[in-house]
């Protein structure tokens, strides 16, 4: 994948000012252009053998595929959970002036 590409990177966060926390780090440190923070949702998985079902925020962060590497390293630094989720989906389509300003706000100088 070449590093210019956009990508969507997901992972959620226990609870909404650990998202903040985290949003803000990642914006300050040109890691993306923009992340959202959803409204609780509820996840339900397997965890050590049992069904958990704990409610979450989701982040969503809009960056390019040259900053994953630094992205997820820092997810990870600042994540409270042993096995964070962190997965990143390419963008395929979108309005060329937002793609544009998502590359410009995630150039490193």
């Amino acid at each position: 994948m070449d590093d210019d590409n956009l990508i969507l990177v997901l992972t959620n966060l226990p609870d909404r000012d650990i998202a903040k926390k985290l949003a803000s780090q990642v914006i300050a440190e040109k890691l993306a252009a923009c992340v959202n923070i959803s409204a609780d949702i509820l996840s339900i998985y397997n965890w050590d053998g049992e069904q958990q079902a704990d409610t979450e925020v989701q982040l969503m962060i809009k960056t390019r595929q040259a900053c994953y590497a630094r992205l997820e390293a820092l997810i990870i630094a600042q994540h409270p959970y042993d096995l964070p989720e962190i997965i990143a989906i390419p963008l395929v389509a979108g309005l060329p002036a937002y793609l544009d300003w998502v590359r410009k706000e995630t150039e490193t100088p």
